[in-house]
């Protein structure tokens, strides 16, 4: 496991990220990418999404691009301070604090549930990757953006060191234990030569 997958210490590291997270994150997950992976949803205005690890909000914007209505779920408070800041507590966006592993909804909750730049955070992924699942309507969709596993050898052991890097093998192993029988994944990157993300877009079996 690494360091960052543990809770208290991923907090108090937003805590301090917090601050200019906005400013580091379109380094390695841009609108573009963002809005390439919204797009893989087929969005309704009407439909209810639920933004699993929201942070300060930049893909609950994206989201609200297309659909009326955005549910936040994040454990950081100060990354939620954020986002509250921007979107208040009045308005579309619903924000909650929690555990992408012991998620706060009951079971068939969202049509979409989607999750970018925290699932490297989850010490136990395949327990939340069924948390998402089980808040996802039956024939709804599970959307998950993690960091891709680097092909050299000296960033695979700082990766490792640090927190959840995947490749398509162990995203179709922690899938298909989550109970997911269909998903494809996609290959993102800002640029040539910075990290890739591995985006899995996954459809809720019908009961």
């Amino acid at each position: 496991m690494g360091v960052l997958e543990d809770k208290s210490r991923a907090r108090t590291f937003y805590k301090y990220l917090s601050k200019v997270y906005d400013r580091v994150n379109p380094f390695i997950w841009n609108e573009e990418m963002r809005d390439e992976a919204i797009g893989l949803l087929g969005l309704e205005p009407d439909d209810d999404v639920l933004d699993v690890g929201c942070g300060t909000g930049f893909a609950t914007e994206g989201l609200l691009e297309h659909v009326d209505q955005v549910h936040g779920l994040d454990q950081s408070e100060h990354q939620l301070e954020r986002a509250v800041g921007k979107f208040g507590t009045d308005g579309p966006v619903e924000f909650c604090r929690g555990d992408a592993e012991r998620l706060p909804f009951d079971d068939d909750s969202f049509d979409v549930v989607w999750s970018s730049g925290s699932i490297e955070y989850w010490p136990n992924p395949v327990v939340a990757l069924r948390e998402c699942r089980r808040v996802t309507r039956p024939g709804g969709q599970v959307l998950i953006v993690g960091p891709d596993y680097p092909n050299q050898t000296v960033f695979q052991k700082l990766a490792d060191a640090i927190m959840l890097f995947y490749d398509e093998e162990e995203a179709d192993r922690m899938f298909h234990e989550a109970g997911f029988d269909s998903w494809r994944h996609h290959i993102q990157q800002s640029r040539p030569g910075s990290p890739r993300a591995i985006t899995t877009h996954a459809q809720v079996p019908e009961n």
